[in-house]
């Protein structure tokens, strides 16, 4: 299984378009998110919260990857281009959350929704997160490229510092007590999807408080915050750099 596996993660996106069709099943089920009035984030029921009490076994998490990797490569390095996102390094509370939100139909994400179904239950998120968490985070991952990006990663800095960084922390690591995610490593093109995304109210199972600290954010703030989170690094989780041939 894992050498079919493999060799799925080294099809481009129309392969793995192809390759979610196989996964099809039910739509999507659709829980009231952010637009709703009663809406609470992070809410603490159903399999999210059995599998947070659960230790993740990272063994058998190994190979329930296996259908993860397909889009997010078995290293958990995503795609530079943003279509799938950064994992390796990220917390398993967050890493929980999300694939609990999305098989609950609180994340629209009709791409992952076939293969986080296919994960059987509270354990297997655990294990999955578990194995997930202790990749260590790719360096070479998607940055802002454009002429400009010293200064728009230094524009960037000054925001970070003033509405990010209490919560992500100052090398982007996050806090796992709290659910926020590492996004140090993560690509530059995935993070500023995200937060437009956020900032328009299209991530329904967004954190409110996120939600209202970027909604004054023109899209140029936007691109030079991503630039700038997109360079950051995460001391003692980054891959070994590689030895240069001689």
């Amino acid at each position: 299984m894992k050498a079919s596996i493999l060799s799925i993660a080294l099809v481009g996106v129309t392969g793995i378009a192809a390759i979610s069709v196989s996964y099809a099943g039910p739509p999507a089920p659709k829980a009231a998110g952010i637009e709703s009035k009663g809406y609470t984030w992070n809410a603490q029921q159903g399999e999210k919260i059995e599998a947070l009490k659960l230790k993740g076994d990272k063994n058998n998490g190994e190979e329930a990857y296996e259908v993860c990797g397909a889009c997010h490569l078995p290293s958990g390095a995503g795609r530079p281009d943003g279509t799938f996102p950064q994992l390796a390094g990220q917390h398993t509370t967050v890493l929980i959350k999300q694939m609990a939100d999305t098989r609950a139909g609180l994340r629209d994400n009709p791409t992952m929704y076939p293969f986080a179904v296919t994960l059987t239950d509270p354990q297997e998120l655990a294990d999955v997160s578990a194995y997930i968490e202790s990749l260590c985070i790719p360096t070479n991952h998607g940055k802002y490229e454009g002429a400009d990006a010293e200064q728009q990663i230094a524009k960037g800095r000054d925001l970070y510092e003033k509405q990010c960084l209490e919560c992500h922390g100052k090398n982007g690591e996050g806090d796992k007590a709290k659910f926020y995610p590492v996004i140090a490593g993560q690509h530059y093109n995935y993070l500023l999807r995200q937060m437009t995304e956020i900032r328009e109210g299209k991530r329904r199972n967004a954190n409110p408080d996120m939600v209202k600290a970027i909604k004054p954010y023109t899209d140029d703030m936007l691109v030079a915050i991503s630039a700038y989170q997109a360079s950051l690094t995460m001391p003692g989780a980054m891959c070994a750099e590689k030895a240069s041939k001689k």
